[in-house]
C-alpha cells in the first residue's frame, strides 16, 4: 500500500499580477530632413547631444541654390525695368490723350502693357522669394529643444527632399511604451491606471493609459500601449521600466490554488487525485485551470473547499487504489548499536568434500 501526502483544498487570495517590460520614450519624436535635395557637406549634430530650438544640425551644398537665387534676382531687376518703362509710356500717352492727340484705344493698349509688366514684376519678385527660401532650406535646424536619438545620414551622402537625417526626442512629456497580447488588450481602457517601476529601482510611479494601438503589429501580433507618466521623478529617456496595468491585476481575488505537483494529464484534460477517507482510496477528478499564481495553478472548477487531494507522486497511482496518509516523523528514531560480525552473520558449515579415488 502506497503512502501519499495530502493537502486540503481551501480558498486563498491571489498574489501575482501581470507585469510588462516597457521603455521610456518622448511623447513627440521627430525625424528631421531637408526640404530640398542635395549633398550633405556638414553634420553638426551628434548622437545623444542636447540641442535647442533653431540650432543648426546639418548643411547641404548651397551653391546651386545660390546661383538660382542670383538668376531670380536678375529677372526681378529686368522685370522692374520693364515695368518702369511701361509706366513712363502710359504716363506720356495719358498726357497725349488729355490733349486729344491719340485715341482712347491707344491709351488702353498702353494701360494693358503696364499691367502686364506689373504682373511680370510680381512674378519675378515671388520667384526670388521662393529661390531665397530654397537656399535657406539647405541648412537643417532643430524645431524644438530636445535630445538627438538617431543619426540617419552622414556627410558626403546625397539625399532627396524629405529624407530623414536626424531624429530628435523633444523635451516635455514622457510616455512608457509596452505591448500586450491580443487576449489582454480589450481589458485595457484609455485612462486606466498603470503602476510603473524602474528596472534599476527607485520609487513607484503612477501613470494612465494615453493610447492603445488600434491594430496589431504585423510581426509580433501584439498591441502597443502608451502610458502618460505622472510626477516629477520621471525615469530618463530610453530607460527600461516595468508596467503593471491595474485592469489586469488579480491581487486579492479569492481562488483555489494547487501546487503543480498535484496536477496530472488525463487525455486532453487536467486531473487530480481526490482522497476518500471513508475507504482510504483515491479517485480521479478532472479540473479546469484558469491561470497561474506564481508557482501555483489557479483552479477554475472541479474542486470545492474541504476536499483532500494528493500533493505529490500522482503519476504512480491508479483509480480506486488504497493508500495510507503519510505522517511526517517528529523526531529521529534511536540508532541500535552495531552487532558484532559473529552475531550478525550466520555461518553455515561447508559440506564435506569426498576424496576422489582412482581405480587401478
Amino acid at each position: 500500500m502506497r503512502s501519499v501526502k495530502l493537502l486540503t483544498v481551501g480558498v486563498g487570495a491571489l498574489q501575482s499580477s501581470l507585469e510588462y517590460s516597457g521603455e521610456v520614450r518622448a511623447r513627440v519624436e521627430s525625424r528631421l530632413g531637408f526640404r530640398v535635395a542635395g549633398k550633405i557637406v556638414q553634420r553638426q549634430a551628434e548622437l545623444g547631444q542636447r540641442v535647442r530650438a533653431g540650432q543648426v544640425l546639418a548643411q547641404l551644398d548651397p551653391k546651386d541654390y545660390q546661383l538660382a537665387a542670383d538668376a531670380a534676382r536678375a529677372q526681378l531687376a529686368s522685370a522692374t525695368t520693364q515695368r518702369d518703362l511701361a509706366a513712363a509710356d502710359f504716363k506720356r500717352y495719358q498726357a497725349l490723350k488729355d490733349q486729344n492727340f491719340i485715341s482712347g484705344a491707344e491709351l488702353e493698349r498702353r494701360d494693358a502693357t503696364l499691367k502686364a509688366a506689373q504682373a511680370t514684376l510680381d512674378q519675378a519678385r515671388a520667384q526670388l522669394s521662393s529661390q531665397g527660401n530654397q537656399a535657406a532650406y539647405t541648412t537643417l535646424v532643430a524645431d524644438a529643444p530636445g535630445v538627438v536619438t538617431g543619426i540617419e545620414a552622414e556627410p558626403g551622402q546625397v539625399v532627396s527632399a524629405g529624407t530623414p537625417v536626424v531624429r530628435i526626442a523633444q523635451d516635455g512629456a514622457r510616455d512608457v511604451v509596452f505591448v500586450v497580447p491580443e487576449d489582454k488588450v480589450a481589458q485595457i481602457a484609455q485612462g486606466s491606471e498603470v503602476a510603473v517601476r524602474g528596472w534599476s529601482g527607485g520609487a513607484m510611479l503612477s501613470g494612465r493609459v494615453r493610447e492603445v494601438a488600434a491594430s496589431a503589429d504585423p510581426a509580433t501580433r501584439t498591441y502597443q500601449v502608451k502610458v502618460a507618466l505622472e510626477g516629477a521623478q520621471v525615469p530618463p529617456l530610453g530607460a527600461t521600466v516595468y508596467a503593471t496595468p491595474k485592469a489586469l491585476s488579480h491581487e486579492g481575488i479569492a481562488a483555489i490554488k494547487l501546487p503543480t505537483s498535484a496536477l496530472r494529464q488525463e487525455g486532453q484534460a487536467t486531473a487530480v487525485w481526490v482522497y476518500d477517507p471513508a475507504t482510504s482510496t483515491v479517485k480521479s477528478q478532472v479540473v479546469r485551470i484558469a491561470t497561474a499564481d506564481g508557482n501555483e495553478a489557479v483552479v477554475a472548477s472541479g474542486l470545492t473547499p474541504g476536499m483532500q487531494v494528493v500533493a505529490t507522486g500522482v503519476h504512480v497511482l491508479s483509480p480506486g487504489q488504497k493508500v495510507t496518509v503519510y505522517q511526517q516523523k517528529t523526531g529521529a528514531a534511536p540508532v541500535p548499536k552495531a552487532q558484532t560480525a559473529t552475531d550478525s552473520v550466520a555461518i553455515t558449515p561447508e559440506p564435506p568434500v569426498a576424496a576422489a579415488s582412482s581405480a587401478k
